[in-house]
C-alpha cells in the first residue's frame, strides 16, 4: 500500500518501556494520524548467550507476558491497539509498514551493544521506506543535561552524584495520553495472522503490568509508609516491604524512574524528608551512573577484563562449582539459600546478590560472566546496564578495581542472625541450632547426611 506522504501513518515499537505514563516515545507517536503499537517476540526469547545460558528466562517471559496482556488493556481505553507478534523486528516492522503505508517508526532509545545493533538493523531495514525515530529512554536525566558529555561520564559513582546532584534536577514525568490515534483499517485485516504467544505462568511475587507497579508505589510510599525507614530495613532478605521492590516494573519500563522521582518528591514535601528517602534517590542514582556508564563504554562492560582491563581474572568455567552454585547445592547455607530463592522467584535481594556474586567471582574463581548471564537468565528485573554494571563491580573489574570480595560468613551472621532466612530457603536445616544452620559442615556426618544437605566443597576465604 502506497503512504500518504501528506498524513502520519506511524508505528509504535513497544520493548523495554511496556506503560503509558511518562513515555516519551508514546507521546510523540500519539501526535500521528493512525497508529499502530507493536511489541516484538524475537530471537531472543528462544536463544542461549555465549555462557549457556538463556537469554531471557520463563520469570521474565511471564512477567512479560502480563504485562502486554495489561498494555493492550490500556491502549484499547484510549482508542490504541497492541499487536503482539512473533519475529525479528527488523522484518516484522517492514512488513508492517509496507502493508499500512506507515511513514514514521518509534521506539525508545538504547544503550546495550545488542539492543543498538538490533536497533541499527531496523534503521537498514526501512531504508526510505519509513523513518526510524527514537526517544529518550527510562532514564532520571537526558544526555543533554548531564553537566559533562557522555565519553567523559565519571568513572567513580560519588563524582557522578556529587555532579548531577550540584547541576541538574529531574524533569517532571509526562502523563499518558488520553486518547490515541486509531489504527488505519488495514491494521484489522493484520492482526488476524498473529498468533497468541504462549507465556508461561507467572510464579514470581510480581504481577507484570504498569498498573501493579503504579499500586506498588502507592503501597510502599502512601499506604505502608515503609519508605520512611527504608534506609534501616534495605538489606532485610525476607521482608516484602524492606526495600520497595520497584525494580521488576522499573527494568521492564512499566512505570518510569521519573515518575518514581516525582512520588518521592511529593512524599518528601508531605509526609518527611529523611535519610531513607534520600536514600531511595541515591540507589536511583546508582542505577542511573551504570546506564551512562554503559553508553560510554559499550562492549568493555562485558569482556572479562571489564573497565578495568584486567588479565588476572579468573578464567575458569567449570561444570561442577557452576551447577551447584546455581541450583543452590555448595553447601554454604547463606549462598544457596540466596539461589534458591532466585531459582524460585526471579528475585534476590540485593544484599545476597552481592554474597553470590562474590561467593561465584572469588571463593569458587569462575569467570565472573557467566554468574552475570545466569543472572540474565533468572532475573525478572534483569536490567542490562545494572546487572553487569554491579557483577563487574564485584569482580573488580567496573569502574572500581578495589577487591570487592564479602566474607560471606561474616555477611550471613550479620545479616541472618537467626538464619530465618537460611530455614525458609533450606527447611533441611531447621532441625539444627541456629549457628549450625550457618556452618552444617561443623556437624558429624550422620547428622548432616540425615538433612540431605552436601557438604560443603569449596569453603569460603
Amino acid at each position: 500500500m502506497a503512504s500518504d506522504r501528506s498524513s502520519q501513518n506511524a508505528i509504535l515499537w513497544f520493548k523495554n518501556d511496556l506503560r503509558l505514563d511518562d513515555n516519551p516515545a508514546l507521546n510523540q507517536a500519539a501526535a500521528a494520524d493512525t497508529l499502530v503499537c507493536v511489541y516484538c517476540v524475537d530471537r531472543r526469547f528462544d536463544t542461549q548467550t555465549i555462557f549457556g545460558t538463556p537469554k531471557i528466562g520463563r520469570h521474565r517471559q511471564a512477567f512479560i507476558g502480563e504485562s502486554l496482556t495489561a498494555l493492550d488493556t490500556e491502549l484499547r481505553a484510549r482508542g490504541g491497539q497492541l499487536v503482539v507478534c512473533r519475529g525479528e523486528p527488523e522484518h516484522t516492522l517492514l512488513e508492517l509498514v509496507q502493508r499500512l503505508g506507515a511513514n514514521t517508526v518509534w521506539a525508545e532509545d538504547e544503550r546495550a551493544p545488542e539492543e543498538l545493533a538490533q536497533l541499527e538493523r531496523v534503521r537498514a531495514a526501512l531504508g526510505n521506506t519509513a523513518a526510524l525515530r527514537t526517544a529518550p529512554d527510562n532514564t532520571l536525566y537526558q544526555a543533554n543535561d548531564l553537566p559533562f558529555a557522555v565519553a567523559d561520564i565519571p568513572r567513580t559513582y560519588t563524582r557522578f552524584r556529587k555532579a548531577v546532584e550540584k547541576h541538574i534536577a529531574v524533569d517532571a514525568p509526562v502523563a499518558a495520553p488520553q486518547r490515541l490515534p486509531g489504527p488505519p483499517e488495514a491494521a484489522a485485516a493484520m492482526t488476524e495472522r498473529f498468533a497468541t504467544i504462549d507465556w508461561p505462568s507467572n510464579d514470581t511475587p510480581f504481577v507484570g503490568s504498569e498498573c501493579a507497579a503504579h499500586a506498588r508505589l502507592d503501597h510502599y510510599f502512601w499506604h505502608s509508609d515503609r519508605i520512611a525507614s527504608y534506609k534501616a530495613t534495605r538489606n532485610g532478605l525476607l521482608g516484602l516491604d524492606d526495600s520497595s521492590k520497584l525494580s521488576p516494573w522499573l527494568a521492564l519500563g512499566c512505570i518510569s524512574a521519573r515518575r518514581i522521582a516525582a512520588v518521592l518528591a511529593d512524599y518528601e514535601d508531605q509526609v518527611v524528608a529523611n535519610e531513607s528517602t534520600y536514600w531511595l534517590l541515591f540507589e536511583l542514582r546508582w542505577r542511573e551512573f551504570f546506564h551512562w556508564i554503559l553508553a560510554a563504554e559499550g562492549g568493555r562492560l562485558f569482556q572479562r577484563g571489564g573497565l578495568q582491563d584486567r588479565t588476572d581474572r579468573p578464567t575458569a568455567a567449570e561444570p561442577e562449582r557452576l551447577q551447584a552454585w546455581q541450583h543452590g547445592r555448595t553447601g554454604l547455607p547463606f549462598i544457596d539459600a540466596g539461589m534458591r530463592e532466585l531459582a524460585t522467584t526471579g528475585y534476590l535481594s540485593n544484599r545476597a546478590r552481592q554474597n553470590v556474586a562474590s561467593y561465584l567471582a572469588h571463593d569458587l574463581a569462575q569467570d565472573w560472566r557467566y554468574g552475570a548471564a545466569w543472572f540474565e537468565a533468572q532475573l525478572v528485573d534483569y536490567d542490562a546496564a545494572s546487572n553487569w554494571g554491579n557483577w563487574a563491580t564485584v569482580a573488580g573489574v567496573g569502574t572500581d578495581k578495589r577487591d570487592q570480595r564479602f566474607d560471606v560468613l561474616a555477611q550471613a551472621e550479620r545479616y541472618d542472625p537467626q538464619a530465618a532466612y537460611i530455614t525458609y530457603w533450606i527447611p533441611e536445616l531447621g532441625a539444627l541450632p541456629v549457628a549450625e544452620r550457618h556452618r552444617p559442615w561443623q556437624v558429624d556426618a550422620d547428622t548432616l547426611a540425615a538433612t540431605g544437605y552436601p557438604r560443603i566443597a569449596y569453603p569460603p576465604g
